[in-house]
């Protein structure tokens, strides 16, 4: 088995944390510990389809971001991604408790997915219109979300057979 499936398997903040310091060891692992905690403590009543707590994925997308090599700041957004569309917690919020980069990374990634509703042909075109906007704004936006569509991607056998083609296309 693959090393990379081995810590992707092992989804724990611990695993998370060793994986950002083998890359930095300056890392700054309390803003990781700080985020982790915030999105854990927010989705604590939402389990995934899997049935597996809902922090799972935040920390999976975190760790192939974190297996990418990318910062603390872009990690600690991915932790936080799913906080503002699926919980009560704001953007505001986000600003006063972590950071207005990070806020903005969380919001760029929200307005990204709250597409969801659009027609297809109409979702499209905003969805192409925003991410040239979010490339523009900060590109990290786009590689966290791809990292979400990916974990995603992964966990797909939980859905039935005719979701899993509508997600796949």
């Amino acid at each position: 088995m693959p090393e990379f499936e081995l810590k992707i398997r092992s989804r724990d903040i611990e695993t998370l944390i060793n994986q950002i310091k083998s890359n930095d060891p300056d890392s700054d692992i309390d803003l990781i510990k700080r985020a982790y905690d915030f999105a854990s403590e927010a989705h604590k009543d939402q389990p995934r389809l899997s049935g597996e707590p809902f922090i799972i994925h935040p920390l999976e997308v975190a760790l192939i971001l974190a297996m990418l090599k990318l910062d603390t700041t872009t990690i600690a957004a991915a932790l936080l991604h799913d906080v503002v569309e699926d919980t009560k917690i704001t953007i505001d919020t986000l600003k006063t408790t972590f950071s207005e980069d990070i806020a903005q990374l969380v919001d760029g990634v929200t307005k990204i997915s709250s597409m969801k509703k659009m027609s297809k042909a109409t979702a499209q075109a905003e969805s192409l219109r925003k991410m040239l906007m979010a490339t523009i704004n900060d590109i990290r936006v786009i590689i966290i979300k791809l990292a979400d569509k990916l974990h995603n991607m992964r966990t797909i056998m939980f859905h039935n057979e005719e979701k899993q083609k509508v997600i796949a296309r």
